[in-house]
């Protein structure tokens, strides 16, 4: 931190700084609660912010910085002479700054010496803080300032000795920590989190915080910990079921954990939020694994309702995502639906009843390790199949009654990351190519609002009854993938602005998956079942990846990955066509070759985006269930 004798300095101390280093202006006599400087000067989220007195500049912030800075900037005079102190150029607190004045006239000192000669510490000020009106100008030309909701914590700068007084009371009568503490707990969470966890993990997130321990550490912590559960109930006995029920409740600990340190300490990343959603289900879907060998050891093949667990929560998901991009920039977003939604949110006892129905993955978590620890697998896989399967129902249902009644324009970009969330390959594309067009106008897509849904839902219908009707080995559905990739192209064909076509890259999800988990349970042919988990898995891997990069604002990924893996629509032909051409054995190393070459194609290319992206730091506070 360097100290400006004057605030005509301010632009040659910015220039001078390293172009990739945050900075900030701060005037010297500000009077603040630390976490409010924390707020303020430290995220990583915003290339600008302020709060009274202060104002940072991230490196893409910097030149719009440098622009107003000249224009505004005053040269700092004596306290006397009614003219704001010069203000401090970094993080820390100036230490006395040489009076230019005085030197001039061949007095010795600093312009604080002279204030406190003349019997006050603080001058009175008639002119604004630099920061402050530096932050305005920012605005004013365009720029997007972040002003953190402080609430009760304090940030200003005095205009005198009373007003420094009253100033620094506030600061000593309010318990910076304890804010600190409270607001690193997700504003809006489920019952059991909110009750049940966040009461001491937010302890526990302070404890890494004052150990350097990382967000991202944590995260691979307690993926580790699940890991090490999954491999507890895979043993198939009552000790490992109920060490495999504990470690995963401890794993969840940790994963609340994980975000509280991020809030805590500020130190968020677009990385650090793909781990924590991508962990999250490799979690999940390794425990199911765990349970699936451990109730093969006890004699039980539950395999098909492993897959049918993972096919379902991942489904569920991609609705939500849909849904949450279909209208993340919607116009005259209006529904008496939401309306009531809201009413609802003012009765108290609602609130938690509608957060837990949807089964969040604290509560869920919760009854997969309490059921694992006193049951058997397959009661595990019953309960969580009928609570997925209501949860999604009373989702869905709700989100089409808000479609269908609000009335909204989706624009362009909704409309994109739809169809990137759709994940339709080569074939698809080349069936929507030449398929001719409605017109747009007044931001609509002229032609049958519902054709892409009732095209997809059709797709996908036709699919998985011909899949179950026709005997296993039937080129038969060979036929009909090839007539669910024309469905699914016409589908895509035109802009996704619809009030239901958020519903389209759900059904293709549904399609794939649900293709592969009937054809491997109908093959009757040992290790179809765990070969096709390891396939939708690998998957459900680049849809959740292709979700969480288009969050990050970073946009789908690469056309030439989604071609390379064939799409849903290629993906579906492959496994037919193998379960046509390979039948017993032959199929279940079709199954294995395939998700071992997707999951290495998918997951070497989402490494190296993650790590070497440098995307602008994001973290999620929705509270959506997970």
């Amino acid at each position: 931190m360097v100290s400006a004798t004057a605030a005509d300095d301010v632009p040659a101390l910015l220039a001078a700084a390293p172009p990739e280093d945050r900075v900030a202006v701060v005037d010297p006599n500000l009077v603040a609660h630390p976490h409010a400087l924390r707020l303020a000067l430290t995220d990583p989220r915003y290339p600008a912010a302020a709060i009274p007195g202060a104002v940072t500049a991230q490196p893409e912030a910097r030149a719009a910085l440098a622009a107003v800075v000249p224009t505004t900037a005053t040269a700092g005079r004596h306290a006397d002479d009614g003219a704001d102190t010069p203000p401090a150029v970094g993080d820390r607190p100036p230490g006395g700054t040489p009076c230019t004045e005085c030197s001039g006239e061949g007095r010795a000192g600093t312009a604080d010496d002279h204030r406190r000669a003349a019997g006050s510490t603080t001058p009175t000020t008639t002119a604004r803080p630099l920061p402050d009106v530096l932050a305005e100008t920012l605005e004013a030309n365009g720029t997007s300032v972040h002003r953190p909701d402080l609430g009760a914590l304090v940030a200003t700068v005095p205009a005198n000795d009373t007003a420094r007084a009253e100033a620094q009371t506030a600061v000593a009568a309010v318990d910076d920590e304890k804010i600190r503490l409270r607001t690193a707990v997700k504003a809006r969470d489920g019952f059991f989190t909110t009750f049940c966890v966040s009461p001491y993990s937010r302890y526990l997130a302070r404890w890494c915080a004052r150990r350097g321990l990382t967000p991202n550490q944590v995260t691979t912590a307690s993926l580790l910990t699940a890991l090490i559960a999954a491999g507890c109930a895979a043993t198939g006995t009552r000790p490992g079921y109920l060490a495999a029920g504990v470690l995963l409740l401890f794993s969840f600990v940790l994963d609340c954990t994980d975000g509280q340190l991020a809030r805590y300490s500020l130190q968020y990343s677009t990385m650090g939020a793909w781990l924590d959603a991508t962990f999250d289900r490799a979690k999940e879907y390794a425990y199911y694994a765990g349970l699936a060998l451990g109730a093969a050891r006890g004699g039980d093949d539950v395999w098909a309702l492993a897959l049918g667990a993972m096919v379902l929560q991942t489904c569920r998901h991609v609705v939500d995502f849909s849904f949450n991009e279909a209208n993340h920039d919607a116009t005259a977003n209006t529904s008496p639906t939401a309306a009531l939604s809201d009413r609802l949110d003012s009765v108290g006892w609602t609130v938690w009843a509608r957060r837990m129905i949807v089964l969040p993955i604290g509560e869920r978590w919760a009854m997969i390790a309490v059921l694992t620890a006193v049951t058997t697998p397959r009661i595990v896989f019953y309960a969580l199949l009928i609570g997925c399967a209501l949860a999604a129902c009373y989702t869905t249902a709700g989100r089409v009654l808000r479609s269908l009644t609000r009335k909204a324009q989706r624009t362009d970009r909704a409309a994109r990351a739809l169809y990137d969330l759709t994940d339709s390959g080569p074939l698809a594309e080349a069936i929507a190519t030449g398929t001719p067009r409605g017109k747009s106008t007044g931001g609509k897509t002229a032609g049958f609002a519902y054709a892409p849904v009732l095209l997809a839902a059709a797709a996908t219908a036709l699919l998985l009854v011909d899949a179950v009707v026709t005997g296993f080995g039937s080129w038969q559905l060979v036929s009909g993938a090839c007539f669910y990739t024309v469905l699914a192209g016409l589908a895509v064909a035109r802009p996704l602005k619809g009030p239901l076509d958020w519903l389209v890259p759900p059904l293709f999800r549904a399609a794939e998956y649900l293709t592969v988990l009937v054809l491997a349970a109908r093959s009757e042919v040992n290790g179809a079942l765990p070969a096709a988990f390891g396939l939708v898995a690998a998957v459900a891997y680049h849809h959740y990846d292709t979700v969480y990069r288009i969050r990050g604002g970073t946009g789908a990924p690469p056309h030439w990955l989604v071609r390379a893996i064939g799409g849903h629509e290629g993906r579906i032909l492959a496994v037919t066509v193998a379960a046509a051409a390979l039948p017993g054995t032959g199929f279940t190393v079709a199954l294995t070759v395939l998700a071992t070459a997707l999951a290495l194609t998918v997951l070497i290319e989402s490494i190296r985006f993650w790590v070497s992206s440098g995307a602008p730091a994001v973290h999620d506070e929705s509270g959506e269930p997970a």
